[in-house]
């Protein structure tokens, strides 16, 4: 019975500890204004709800799998997948979860442990107070997408010549790699390195069955009809 109360009394004061450290940190209700100054900045246009269906699936298959899962449950699976990153490659893992990764863009923090502790839990203020699409919607407009294109509208026009709304898969997929190293992953400068990445944003919708496997060949196989830039 006295470890059980013991064991309790440590949950108990983690949790409050945990409270603390949430309420020293700054509030998340800007980050729809901090958003705007980002893609404002950059000449952009924002994308608002409803969200691009394709390119909604293919982001959140590639970067957060449990995206629409409990508020606390996606927060442990990133903080794992985040401590393994720092162990494997040592230094910043970067953001894990899309609502860290969006934490990480709004409201820049310094390297190591510390960081990524504030970054899980500014992830965790931006997912109570905001709903999941519109954290995915801010996502959207705050990445970089490579060759100038920052958020969806810009990289949906200026790689393909459409809106975000009429991306097909194959569009979609690759749009949906490239955040990750926008550089690296360049399609129209390293085609074959992007063409691996879009085929493992495939393999992740069919493994999280937002797409058949043949639907999955089909997109991987269409032709991208990449603009110049």
């Amino acid at each position: 019975m006295r470890v059980v109360l013991s064991l309790f009394g440590l949950l108990v004061a983690l949790a409050a500890a945990s409270f603390g450290y949430e309420l020293s940190l700054p509030g998340v209700g800007d980050a729809p204004a901090k958003v705007a100054a980002i893609v404002h900045s950059h000449h952009g246009r924002l994308a608002t709800l409803p969200l691009p269906k394709k390119l909604a699936k293919a982001i959140v298959a590639v970067e957060d799998e449990h995206f629409y899962s409990n508020v606390f449950v996606n927060v442990f699976d990133g903080a794992a997948r985040a401590a393994v990153a720092s162990v494997e490659r040592g230094g910043d893992p970067g953001g894990s979860t899309i609502a860290q990764q969006l934490a990480k863009q709004l409201y820049p923090h310094g390297p190591g442990l510390a960081g990524t502790l504030e970054e899980i839990a500014l992830g965790v203020k931006l997912s109570l107070v905001f709903s999941k699409p519109k954290i995915l919607e801010m996502y959207l407009n705050a990445i970089y997408f490579g060759n100038g294109y920052w958020g969806v509208v810009q990289a949906a026009r200026g790689y393909f010549g459409v809106s975000p709304s009429q991306l097909n898969w194959a569009e979609a997929s690759m749009l949906a790699g490239l955040p990750q190293a926008p550089s690296a992953y360049d399609p129209v400068h390293h085609l074959r390195l992007a063409k691996e990445r879009q085929h493992h944003v495939l393999d992740q919708l069919v493994d999280n069955h937002m797409l058949t496997k043949a639907r999955a060949r089909a997109a991987y196989r269409a032709r991208l009809p990449l603009l110049a830039t």
